[in-house]
């Protein structure tokens, strides 16, 4: 029998406002596609402004690449954006016309699926 894949589910609950926070998620989840474990991240709370087209350009964080080159890297890995319908919804953002390529709106039965098919789950 093969051996699992590992699967690393990376919860972004921070924002814009935390430069820092918002970007850590990134890194690892580029470090983990380098290393062939597959990668989902996840979006909600204030998290979700991240994935809003053009944000990604204007957040920095000291000692780390810009945030919009990680998440090309991590898009060009066919990583996986999943985004948390409520907190859309909360912040009345339209998906449709205010998210990047590739952003899937979901619910908290997506999320709990795919955090218990996960080996690791982190949040920041």
């Amino acid at each position: 029998m093969a051996d699992k894949k590992e699967k690393l589910i990376l919860m972004c609950t921070h924002g814009p406002e935390d430069p820092e926070r918002a970007t850590i998620p990134f890194v690892m989840a580029t470090a983990a596609q380098a290393s062939e474990v597959e990668v989902v991240l996840g979006f909600q709370a204030n998290g979700v402004m991240l994935i809003m087209d053009s944000v990604a350009d204007h957040v920095f964080a000291s000692g780390f690449p810009p945030l919009k080159e990680l998440l090309d890297i991590y898009l060009e890995n066919d990583g996986k954006l999943l985004v948390c319908g409520p907190c859309v919804k909360s912040r009345q953002i339209d998906p449709e016309k205010d998210f990047i390529k590739g952003a899937t709106v979901v619910n908290a039965a997506t999320f709990v699926k795919e955090c218990a098919e996960a080996t690791n789950v982190l949040v920041y």
